[in-house]
């Protein structure tokens, strides 16, 4: 089985493959403090819970873009999972250029998802590219073009980034839940910031695919990702496919792509007390 591991500022998703079967997930809060003995246990209480050992890991990959995370983990899976994890970055192979002024300064998850969405772009819009929209701490929007060469993309706060700096600097509004609200016009204090929060959000992602398509000079596929995008795709204008596990996907593809120089590293002895 493969151990695949997606580190975001605020939530790190964890899955594992059967092949190329997802066979299990998990979302767990990101803490930069934990060691590696921490988060060993961590992953083998939550494989534990599926009836999964540690023994059955044959290999993993590791994208993140917490670095002061990124040791422990490596030793994490080195300990309990007897070797090394592949780390998403410069030396690993992608297959995808990187059209960027600095190639090395995109984020991981960025890389994966755009790897990810044009592998699995369906045959009759081969010649179209992609617009990968991702809903997280920030909400990143990446260019792909047709060749599968990744052109670059936008960067904006993320909702909940948005929401925090509201409530925060205005004394009295009040903390809301984030919900589309029955009609846009706001009756009262709660549903108009509802209204401003969503609908303004909406228009964000919009505008900013709008003008990316402008832009291109070929035809786009829009595909969402991340845990908010299922409740904005329903009102956008532009956002037509949502893949929940599009970065996991990802990551099994870069292992399989760099499998063979992975095989030739040297094993790890596994943690005492691990199932080797």
């Amino acid at each position: 089985m493969l151990l695949v591991i997606d580190v975001g500022n605020t939530n790190t998703v964890i899955g594992l493959y059967d092949g190329d079967d997802l066979v299990h997930h998990f979302r767990i809060s990101t803490t930069r403090g934990r060691t590696s003995d921490e988060l060993g246990d961590l992953l083998l209480a939550l494989l534990e819970r599926r009836g999964v050992e540690a023994g059955d890991i044959e290999g993993s990959i590791l994208a993140s873009v917490v670095p002061p995370l990124n040791r422990a983990l490596r030793q994490a899976c080195e300990q309990y999972f007897s070797s090394s994890p592949l780390v998403v970055g410069p030396g690993l192979k992608t297959g995808m250029p990187i059209l960027t002024d600095q190639p090395a300064e995109v984020g991981a998850d960025r890389i994966v998802n755009a790897v990810a969405a044009h592998h699995l772009k369906a045959d009759e819009h081969r010649d179209h590219g992609l617009i990968v929209v991702d809903f997280g701490t920030a909400t990143t929007f990446d260019v792909v073009n047709p060749k599968g060469q990744y052109l670059g993309g936008a960067i904006a706060p993320g909702i909940d980034i948005s929401m925090d700096a509201l409530f925060s600097h205005a004394a009295k509004l009040p903390r809301v839940e984030l919900k589309r609200p029955a009609t846009i016009i706001g009756k009262n204090t709660v549903t108009a910031l509802q209204s401003g929060l969503f609908y303004g959000y909406v228009g964000l992602v919009d505008e900013l695919v709008t003008r990316m398509q402008d832009e291109a000079d070929f035809e786009t596929q829009v595909l969402a990702t991340g845990g908010l995008a299922v409740h904005f795709s329903e009102v956008s204008r532009t956002i037509k496919h949502i893949d929940d596990h599009l970065t996991l996907k990802g990551l099994r593809l870069l292992y399989a792509n760099n499998r063979d120089a992975k095989d030739a590293a040297p094993k790890s002895k596994p943690k005492k007390g691990a199932t080797a």
